[in-house]
């Protein structure tokens, strides 16, 4: 199957900017990113079985962003304060979904954005980012309880009734 490069950032771009941000956290890197997976995406045409364009697509930038953590040596954001929003999250008023995610590693941050934005299933997550559809539900699980702690400790900070 072959497909057109312009054809793809239209379709994709946008998508896929949002979903390395959400793992890397940065919108620059992401950027960087979602460009290294459009050319590679362009160049290994002939790796691609014909089956899921956006899954193919996805799973090319998971991997790309979790090889530049990897390179930074950063696997997990600790630091929940007043965090940088990506500038992109800000204008679309999900700046609070953001701070949220960032208490997550960039793998589960993957999965939450991936389940809850995107609205993937589980089987359509496991060809974008390896591993059992079971396994993810898990994991999926764990992270919303992490967020769920999370939110619970900072109203409990603030004062708020809950």
């Amino acid at each position: 199957m072959k497909f057109e490069l312009e054809e793809l950032v239209n379709i994709y771009g946008e998508k896929l900017l949002r979903y390395a941000a959400s793992i890397l956290y940065n919108s620059y890197d992401a950027e960087d990113i979602v460009q290294d997976v459009f050319i590679s995406a362009n160049l290994n045409q002939d790796k691609f079985d014909g089956k899921n364009l956006s899954a193919w697509l996805y799973k090319i930038t998971y991997n790309k962003c979790m090889n530049k953590l990897k390179r930074r040596k950063v696997l997990f954001f600790n630091d929940v304060g007043d965090v940088a929003v990506p500038d992109f999250a800000e204008s679309s008023n999900d700046g609070d979904i953001w701070r949220v995610l960032k208490i997550l590693k960039p793998a589960d941050r993957a999965l939450i954005y991936g389940k809850i934005m995107e609205g993937y299933s589980y089987e359509e997550l496991s060809e974008q980012m390896g591993g059992t559809a079971d396994g993810l539900r898990k994991r999926y699980e764990r992270a919303k309880r992490k967020i769920a702690q999370h939110l619970d400790f900072s109203y409990e900070a603030k004062g708020a009734i809950v």
